[in-house]
């Protein structure tokens, strides 16, 4: 079955306007995520700490360069990711609707590339 990332995207602080807002959309991913495992659509999610806390590591003129900060420069990052199993693009985009609402966030859907068999 194919898989797809959810992956939620927000500006640096908390989205929350309130500490019962993140509560609430804490909780509500809970359950969303309860409902995939339900539904078999579950492999993998987590929450990632602020870009801040990002370090990158890339080569320039053969040698390892390690750097602070997220690899991208912007005012939005990912802060939090589902790795899901669905049917297709439509069942996926569901799971992103719900997602949406349950994390109060907005969510990018991505499928992954197919590996070829061994």
């Amino acid at each position: 079955m194919p898989q797809y990332l959810l992956s939620v995207h927000g500006g640096e602080g908390s989205p929350y306007a309130t500490p019962e807002d993140m509560e609430q959309a804490f909780h509500d991913t809970g359950l969303l995520n309860d409902e995939m495992r339900e539904h078999g659509a579950w492999v993998f999610a987590g929450g990632l700490h602020p870009a801040s806390t990002a370090k990158v590591v890339r080569t320039k003129d053969g040698a390892l360069l390690h750097t602070d900060g997220p690899y991208l420069e912007g005012k939005e990052h990912i802060g939090g990711f589902w790795v899901i199993e669905a049917a297709d693009d439509d069942a996926a985009m569901g799971w992103a609707d719900k997602a949406t609402v349950a994390c109060q966030g907005a969510v990018e859907v991505r499928p992954f590339q197919s590996m070829p068999e061994s």
